[in-house]
Protein backbone atom coordinates (compact mmCIF):
# COMPACT_ATOMS: atom_id res chain seq x y z
CA UNK A 1 0.00 0.00 0.00
CA UNK A 2 1.86 3.60 -0.75
CA UNK A 3 1.52 6.40 1.59
CA UNK A 4 -2.04 8.43 0.25
CA UNK A 5 -2.88 6.18 -2.68
CA UNK A 6 -5.38 3.82 -0.94
CA UNK A 7 -4.91 0.24 -1.39
CA UNK A 8 -3.02 -0.94 -4.54
CA UNK A 9 -3.55 -4.46 -6.24
CA UNK A 10 -1.13 -6.85 -4.89
CA UNK A 11 1.46 -8.25 -7.53
CA UNK A 12 0.87 -11.95 -5.97
CA UNK A 13 -3.00 -11.98 -6.34
CA UNK A 14 -4.36 -14.19 -8.99
CA UNK A 15 -6.58 -12.66 -11.21
CA UNK A 16 -10.25 -13.74 -10.84
CA UNK A 17 -11.48 -15.83 -13.23
CA UNK A 18 -14.54 -17.62 -14.49
CA UNK A 19 -14.01 -21.43 -12.82
CA UNK A 20 -15.52 -24.11 -15.44
CA UNK A 21 -15.54 -26.49 -12.29
CA UNK A 22 -18.99 -27.23 -11.29
CA UNK A 23 -20.12 -26.24 -7.73
CA UNK A 24 -19.03 -28.24 -5.16
CA UNK A 25 -21.90 -29.03 -2.41
CA UNK A 26 -19.86 -28.92 0.31
CA UNK A 27 -18.03 -25.94 0.19
CA UNK A 28 -19.91 -23.37 -2.16
CA UNK A 29 -22.82 -22.32 0.38
CA UNK A 30 -25.53 -19.94 -1.55
CA UNK A 31 -25.84 -16.90 0.96
CA UNK A 32 -29.42 -17.73 1.45
CA UNK A 33 -32.27 -14.84 -0.07
CA UNK A 34 -35.18 -13.38 2.40
CA UNK A 35 -38.21 -15.00 1.92
CA UNK A 36 -40.04 -13.03 -0.12
CA UNK A 37 -43.29 -13.91 1.11
CA UNK A 38 -42.65 -12.81 4.52
CA UNK A 39 -41.25 -9.27 3.22
CA UNK A 40 -44.72 -8.85 0.91
CA UNK A 41 -46.69 -9.86 3.98
CA UNK A 42 -44.75 -7.44 6.56
CA UNK A 43 -43.49 -9.73 8.75
CA UNK A 44 -39.62 -8.52 9.24
CA UNK A 45 -40.98 -4.87 9.49
CA UNK A 46 -44.59 -4.71 11.01
CA UNK A 47 -44.70 -4.67 14.84
CA UNK A 48 -47.21 -6.30 16.57
CA UNK A 49 -50.79 -5.00 16.37
CA UNK A 50 -51.40 -3.37 20.09
CA UNK A 51 -54.82 -4.99 21.12
CA UNK A 52 -57.82 -3.90 23.08
CA UNK A 53 -59.66 -6.25 24.82
CA UNK A 54 -63.55 -5.51 24.71
CA UNK A 55 -64.64 -7.66 27.61
CA UNK A 56 -68.45 -7.47 28.06
CA UNK A 57 -71.88 -9.44 29.52
CA UNK A 58 -75.21 -8.95 27.47
CA UNK A 59 -78.19 -11.09 28.23
CA UNK A 60 -80.51 -9.78 26.14
CA UNK A 61 -77.89 -8.94 23.35
CA UNK A 62 -78.23 -4.88 23.12
CA UNK A 63 -74.46 -4.72 25.33
CA UNK A 64 -73.28 -6.93 22.61
CA UNK A 65 -74.27 -5.05 19.75
CA UNK A 66 -72.67 -1.96 21.24
CA UNK A 67 -69.10 -4.34 21.41
CA UNK A 68 -69.10 -5.22 18.07
CA UNK A 69 -69.46 -1.57 16.80
CA UNK A 70 -66.89 -0.35 19.17
CA UNK A 71 -64.76 -3.00 18.00
CA UNK A 72 -65.26 -1.75 14.32
CA UNK A 73 -63.78 1.46 15.78
CA UNK A 74 -61.11 -0.06 16.82
CA UNK A 75 -59.98 -1.99 14.10
CA UNK A 76 -60.14 1.27 11.59
CA UNK A 77 -57.16 2.51 13.49
CA UNK A 78 -53.79 1.20 12.21
CA UNK A 79 -51.74 -1.07 14.26
CA UNK A 80 -54.29 -1.77 16.81
CA UNK A 81 -57.07 -4.80 17.03
CA UNK A 82 -60.15 -5.33 18.88
CA UNK A 83 -60.70 -8.69 20.51
CA UNK A 84 -64.08 -9.12 22.23
CA UNK A 85 -64.70 -11.62 24.85
CA UNK A 86 -67.43 -12.50 26.89
CA UNK A 87 -67.64 -13.19 30.91
CA UNK A 88 -69.06 -16.51 32.26
CA UNK A 89 -72.69 -16.66 32.78
CA UNK A 90 -73.27 -16.73 36.63
CA UNK A 91 -77.73 -17.75 36.29
CA UNK A 92 -78.27 -21.59 35.59
CA UNK A 93 -80.08 -22.18 32.07
CA UNK A 94 -83.00 -23.21 33.62
CA UNK A 95 -83.51 -19.83 34.78
CA UNK A 96 -82.11 -17.90 31.63
CA UNK A 97 -84.55 -20.10 29.77
CA UNK A 98 -87.73 -18.83 32.27
CA UNK A 99 -85.97 -15.01 31.23
CA UNK A 100 -86.54 -16.04 27.55
CA UNK A 101 -82.57 -15.25 27.09
CA UNK A 102 -81.58 -15.57 23.66
CA UNK A 103 -78.82 -17.92 22.84
CA UNK A 104 -75.54 -16.52 22.71
CA UNK A 105 -73.87 -16.53 18.90
CA UNK A 106 -70.69 -18.72 19.62
CA UNK A 107 -68.11 -16.43 17.36
CA UNK A 108 -66.99 -14.33 20.55
CA UNK A 109 -65.57 -16.73 23.06
CA UNK A 110 -65.50 -16.85 27.04
CA UNK A 111 -63.22 -15.58 29.09
CA UNK A 112 -62.67 -18.24 31.51
CA UNK A 113 -59.09 -17.33 32.74
CA UNK A 114 -59.15 -13.69 34.15
CA UNK A 115 -55.22 -13.73 33.72
CA UNK A 116 -55.66 -13.45 29.99
CA UNK A 117 -57.03 -9.66 30.55
CA UNK A 118 -52.77 -9.03 31.49
CA UNK A 119 -52.20 -9.69 27.58
CA UNK A 120 -54.49 -6.78 26.41
CA UNK A 121 -52.74 -3.12 26.16
CA UNK A 122 -56.20 -0.97 26.56
CA UNK A 123 -59.51 -2.56 28.05
CA UNK A 124 -63.12 -1.75 27.31
CA UNK A 125 -65.70 -3.23 29.59
CA UNK A 126 -69.33 -3.02 28.86
CA UNK A 127 -72.13 -4.43 30.66
CA UNK A 128 -76.15 -3.54 31.96
CA UNK A 129 -76.96 -2.19 35.02
CA UNK A 130 -78.51 -3.61 37.63
CA UNK A 131 -80.67 -1.05 39.98
CA UNK A 132 -77.61 1.56 39.27
CA UNK A 133 -75.02 -0.65 39.63
CA UNK A 134 -73.04 -3.33 37.24
CA UNK A 135 -74.66 -6.64 36.51
CA UNK A 136 -73.37 -9.43 39.06
CA UNK A 137 -72.33 -11.31 35.68
CA UNK A 138 -69.74 -8.81 35.35
CA UNK A 139 -68.83 -7.99 39.40
CA UNK A 140 -68.56 -11.72 39.67
CA UNK A 141 -65.83 -11.65 37.02
CA UNK A 142 -63.72 -8.59 38.28
CA UNK A 143 -64.10 -10.24 41.97
CA UNK A 144 -62.30 -13.04 40.54
CA UNK A 145 -59.39 -10.99 39.65
CA UNK A 146 -57.27 -11.03 42.58
CA UNK A 147 -54.40 -12.32 41.93
CA UNK A 148 -53.82 -10.32 39.16
CA UNK A 149 -54.66 -7.48 41.70
CA UNK A 150 -51.96 -8.95 44.15
CA UNK A 151 -49.38 -8.94 41.10
CA UNK A 152 -50.60 -5.03 39.89
CA UNK A 153 -50.93 -6.81 36.48
CA UNK A 154 -52.89 -4.15 35.05
CA UNK A 155 -51.41 -1.13 36.53
CA UNK A 156 -51.09 1.27 33.64
CA UNK A 157 -53.58 -0.66 31.25
CA UNK A 158 -55.63 2.07 30.07
CA UNK A 159 -59.41 1.16 30.52
CA UNK A 160 -63.06 2.58 30.46
CA UNK A 161 -66.91 1.37 30.05
CA UNK A 162 -69.76 0.92 27.61
CA UNK A 163 -73.27 0.23 29.52
CA UNK A 164 -76.87 -0.40 28.86
CA UNK A 165 -79.77 1.19 30.93
CA UNK A 166 -83.68 0.08 30.32
CA UNK A 167 -84.57 3.49 31.35
CA UNK A 168 -83.04 7.10 31.03
CA UNK A 169 -82.67 7.14 35.09
CA UNK A 170 -81.24 3.44 35.03
CA UNK A 171 -77.83 4.61 36.01
CA UNK A 172 -75.37 4.62 33.43
CA UNK A 173 -73.41 7.62 34.78
CA UNK A 174 -73.99 6.52 38.39
CA UNK A 175 -72.68 3.12 37.30
CA UNK A 176 -69.23 4.15 35.91
CA UNK A 177 -68.47 7.29 39.05
CA UNK A 178 -69.62 6.51 42.58
CA UNK A 179 -72.52 8.65 42.54
CA UNK A 180 -75.83 8.42 45.23
CA UNK A 181 -74.28 5.80 47.69
CA UNK A 182 -73.60 3.26 44.25
CA UNK A 183 -71.26 1.01 46.17
CA UNK A 184 -70.68 -1.37 43.15
CA UNK A 185 -68.97 0.99 40.88
CA UNK A 186 -67.17 0.26 37.76
CA UNK A 187 -64.08 2.94 38.57
CA UNK A 188 -63.22 1.82 41.93
CA UNK A 189 -62.54 -1.78 40.02
CA UNK A 190 -60.06 0.23 37.72
CA UNK A 191 -59.02 2.27 40.68
CA UNK A 192 -58.12 -0.63 43.34
CA UNK A 193 -56.28 -2.89 40.13
CA UNK A 194 -54.24 0.27 38.64
CA UNK A 195 -55.75 0.85 35.40
CA UNK A 196 -55.99 4.25 34.05
CA UNK A 197 -59.44 5.17 33.24
CA UNK A 198 -60.06 6.73 29.92
CA UNK A 199 -63.13 8.88 28.90
CA UNK A 200 -64.17 10.00 25.85
CA UNK A 201 -64.96 13.33 27.12
CA UNK A 202 -66.91 15.51 24.54
CA UNK A 203 -64.66 14.43 21.50
CA UNK A 204 -67.87 12.60 19.67
CA UNK A 205 -68.76 16.37 18.99
CA UNK A 206 -71.93 17.74 17.99
CA UNK A 207 -73.47 14.49 18.76
CA UNK A 208 -73.06 14.98 22.52
CA UNK A 209 -75.49 17.28 21.99
CA UNK A 210 -78.04 16.39 19.81
CA UNK A 211 -81.59 16.70 22.04
CA UNK A 212 -84.21 15.86 18.97
CA UNK A 213 -84.37 11.99 20.09
CA UNK A 214 -83.93 9.86 23.48
CA UNK A 215 -79.66 8.63 22.94
CA UNK A 216 -77.87 6.57 25.35
CA UNK A 217 -73.98 7.36 26.21
CA UNK A 218 -72.28 10.02 27.89
CA UNK A 219 -69.01 11.45 28.47
CA UNK A 220 -68.17 8.84 30.40
CA UNK A 221 -68.62 6.03 27.35
CA UNK A 222 -70.60 4.88 25.17
CA UNK A 223 -74.78 3.39 26.00
CA UNK A 224 -77.69 2.49 25.21
CA UNK A 225 -80.94 2.58 26.44
CA UNK A 226 -82.79 -0.61 25.78
CA UNK A 227 -86.53 -0.06 27.22
CA UNK A 228 -88.68 -3.47 27.54
CA UNK A 229 -85.59 -4.95 25.90
CA UNK A 230 -87.31 -4.61 22.47
CA UNK A 231 -85.59 -1.20 21.32
CA UNK A 232 -82.57 -1.49 18.84
CA UNK A 233 -79.67 1.19 19.51
CA UNK A 234 -80.01 3.28 17.35
CA UNK A 235 -77.78 4.94 14.91
CA UNK A 236 -76.25 7.75 17.28
CA UNK A 237 -76.00 5.18 19.98
CA UNK A 238 -73.72 2.96 17.91
CA UNK A 239 -72.15 5.76 15.85
CA UNK A 240 -70.82 6.92 19.65
CA UNK A 241 -69.43 3.32 20.24
CA UNK A 242 -67.90 3.05 16.98
CA UNK A 243 -66.47 6.41 18.37
CA UNK A 244 -65.16 5.49 21.25
CA UNK A 245 -63.55 2.16 20.10
CA UNK A 246 -61.71 4.76 17.75
CA UNK A 247 -60.65 7.11 20.47
CA UNK A 248 -59.52 4.75 22.86
CA UNK A 249 -57.67 3.08 20.23
CA UNK A 250 -55.99 6.17 19.32
CA UNK A 251 -54.98 7.02 22.97
CA UNK A 252 -53.23 3.05 23.08
CA UNK A 253 -51.22 3.45 20.50
CA UNK A 254 -50.07 7.30 21.12
CA UNK A 255 -48.75 5.95 24.73
CA UNK A 256 -49.10 2.30 24.35
CA UNK A 257 -46.26 -0.48 23.96
CA UNK A 258 -47.09 -3.74 22.89
CA UNK A 259 -47.42 -5.81 26.56
CA UNK A 260 -45.96 -8.77 24.14
CA UNK A 261 -42.38 -6.97 23.70
CA UNK A 262 -42.36 -5.86 27.39
CA UNK A 263 -40.02 -7.80 29.87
Amino acid sequence: MGKGGGCVPSKKRKPLVVSDDPPNADTDIPVPLPDTAILESGGFNSPPKLRIFIVFYSMYGHVEILARRIKLGVDSIDGVEGVLFRVPETMVPEVLEQMRVPQKADDVPVMSAVAELAEADGLLFGFPTRYGAMAAQMKAFFDSTGQLWREQKLAGVPAGFFVSTGTQGGGQETTVLWIKYTIWTAITQLAHHGMLYVPIGYTFGTGMFKMDSIRGGSPYGAGVFSGDGTREPSETELALAEHQGKYMASIVKRFGRPRTLQT
